[in-house]
């Protein structure tokens, strides 16, 4: 998982208790099993998780080199079998696998060149004798783990020979003295000799019992002898029921239970006690021992129920991080975000205690896939966008260059419009990489406010020639009214209008509050006089048609065809005026440029029914002369 991620296994370890074997209570019998309390597993008590967070896995990788790893194997070959620990082999393999991690994110980072040196290091020079010691280590332990076998299978032999000794000697009854200093000492055998298997060891316990209690109650024993071992075995069982009394007010209460399998385990080696003392004693140890297995049942009904408190919030936050959609994120910023959302529910998670065993891995297994996933998706979209950064580290250092060779220019109406451009450039680019964002940000941004900074001192004395500018347009506006008043032809007023709008041209700017005013005063007197030069060449053309018609006046063919003509005309000018109308309403006028279209669209519109109108006079007069 990536470095916000949870730590490698959340599989918890258990601290095996040290339980007696348990054995059912017969007949004639003074000790019975001390019941394991109905649902627990023994093997889950003092959970330790194995997993490791974020820090633990960095401070692993900094620590540890593959040589103190292969040195470390080395001195755990070098222990005892007996102290050589699973878990310590299992830890050095995960050790030695986020080396292996460590080199893949190498290889990721810094080119499939450094990825091959990296793997190299790792995995020729030290994962064979890695490998061959972590297996020697094991194969050891393997190895001591069948001898213990064979020695607890030996264990059952002799036991199994010393209670036949002592049921033979039950059978002789004519030679009581000799034989019970032997019983006493093949008692003390039974004792000395070590473990069984667990699956054995109640039922050889119970035979011995058995045996030990056929030779006390069938045979004539001495009985100043026997009266001597009942009062002994009477008082180490004593001492034992009162410790048992003792630790129903021990508060650890595992470590209660723990000590209680050994003292069953000592009962169960102390001979019997006179028989009609047997079943009072033992009732009362049981008794005791029923009062710490209680508690311990309790325990562990309260783990019970916190575990399904756990699993509860646990499958929560499993389909809190799964609701989660993040297929949808286009920006570092959304991606980090979620990663907070990410990092914020992993901290939740190590909030929570312990499901049950089973539960606990396949939660943790899915809210890892969860986060594995996010983490993958992110990692690639960083991958995807590399190329993109650099294309618009290389937009904006060329604008930031170009700005910085412009600051001082004097011709400010051209670097204005020209840092303008830059500066909208500059908003139309994506994101460049966080460790040059902001010095590239500087750089533009004071090249620009260097340069405007300059154009508003020379502002003042350029006040001045706007303002003369200013009264320049105005006359030329004026000269271009009076176009209207003159007596001059057409084609003269319109040279003397062509060449006012030259005129116009060449005057440079005015304020810019007056800007848009005296544009639009300009643009309605250049208006007015082509429309009032277009009227009286409408007027014109209106008194040459009325002379053609009159001389067609009689010749009805003539005529009609005439008009034909001219409708057609006329349904040309109508279909050009619904284009010019429909065009209108897709245009706004909220931009200059956009003002302007709309403004000689209509004039157009105007002018189109203006000859529409025209027209159906034409129609009308024609229609008057058909007979």
């Amino acid at each position: 998982m990536h470095d916000p991620s949870l730590a490698a296994s959340e599989e918890p370890k258990a601290n095996t208790l040290n339980e007696a074997p348990a054995t059912a209570a017969a007949a004639g019998m003074e000790t019975e099993a001390v019941k394991e309390p109905e649902g627990i597993d023994p093997d889950a008590e003092v959970a330790v998780e194995l997993e490791m967070s974020d820090a633990e896995e960095e401070s692993i990788r900094s620590e540890h080199t593959a040589e103190s790893l292969l040195e470390a194997a080395r001195a755990l070959l070098a222990r005892e079998a007996c102290e050589i620990a699973p878990d310590e082999i299992r830890r050095l393999r995960q050790h030695f696998s986020m080396l292996h991690k460590q080199a893949e994110a190498t290889s990721s980072e810094e080119g499939a060149e450094a990825a091959a040196l990296a793997a190299e290091t790792v995995a020729e020079a030290t994962e064979q004798e890695f490998a061959a010691l972590i297996e020697q280590a094991r194969a050891k332990r393997a190895a001591w783990a069948a001898e213990q076998e064979a020695i607890r299978a030996d264990n059952l032999v002799k036991k199994n020979d010393i209670i036949a000794q002592i049921n033979a000697l039950a059978e002789d009854t004519d030679n009581v003295n000799r034989t019970f200093p032997v019983y006493r000492e093949l008692q003390d055998q039974f004792n000395a000799v070590g473990d069984v298997d667990p699956q054995e060891d109640t039922a050889v316990w119970k035979r011995f019992q058995e045996a030990r209690e056929r030779y006390s109650d069938n045979l004539k024993i001495n009985k100043e002898l026997r009266d001597y071992d009942f009062k002994k075995n009477l008082a180490e069982k004593q001492v034992l029921l009162e410790e048992a009394r003792h630790l129903a007010e021990v508060d650890d209460v595992i470590s209660a239970y723990r000590r209680l399998q050994e003292l069953h385990t000592k009962w169960r080696q102390i001979g019997p006690v006179a028989k009609e003392l047997r079943d009072e004693i033992w009732n009362n140890f049981r008794d005791a021992s029923a009062e710490v297995n209680k508690r311990y049942q309790a325990l562990f009904e309260a783990r019970k129920a916190r575990e399904a408190e756990n699993e509860s919030a646990k499958k929560v936050l499993c389909e809190r991080i799964e609701s989660l959609d993040y297929s949808t994120l286009r920006s570092f910023a959304a991606w980090e975000e979620m990663t907070k959302t990410i990092i914020g529910l992993q901290e939740e998670w190590r909030t929570l205690g312990f499901a049950s065993k089973k539960m606990n891995r396949q939660l943790f297994a899915r809210f890892r896939q969860s986060c594995d996933a996010f983490f993958t998706a992110k990692a690639e979209y960083y991958k995807s966008t590399r190329e993109e950064l650099a294309r618009n580290l290389e937009k904006k250092t060329a604008l930031a260059d170009r700005a910085e060779s412009l600051k001082d220019s004097t011709d400010w109406r051209i670097a204005t419009e020209q840092f303008v451009e830059m500066q909208k450039e500059w908003k139309t680019i994506g994101t460049v990489p966080k460790k040059q964002s902001d010095a590239l940000w500087k750089r533009f941004t004071t090249a620009c406010d260097y340069f405007f900074e300059r154009k508003k001192k020379e502002g003042n004395s350029t006040r001045q020639v706007e303002v003369a500018n200013l009264k320049a347009k105005r006359e030329v506006i004026g000269l271009i009214s009076a176009l209207i008043s003159d007596e001059a032809s057409k084609e003269s007023a319109i040279d003397s209008l062509r060449s006012l709008q030259d005129r116009w041209k060449e005057i440079g700017h005015v304020p810019f509050r007056e800007k848009d005013k005296v544009q639009e005063a300009y643009r309605n007197a250049v208006n007015a006089v082509r429309d009032h030069f277009a009227i009286a060449e409408r007027s014109a053309r209106r008194n040459r048609f009325e002379a053609s018609v009159a001389e067609l006046e009689g010749d009805d063919n003539k005529l009609f065809r005439e008009r034909e003509r001219i409708a057609r005309a006329l349904e040309s000018r109508r279909a050009e005026l619904r284009t010019y109308e429909n065009n209108l309403g897709f245009l706004s006028s909220k931009s200059k440029s956009g003002d302007s279209l709309v403004r000689d669209m209509e004039r157009r519109i105007e002018r189109l029914k203006g000859d529409i109108e025209e027209i159906l006079e034409k129609i009308k007069l024609i229609d008057s002369k058909l007979s």
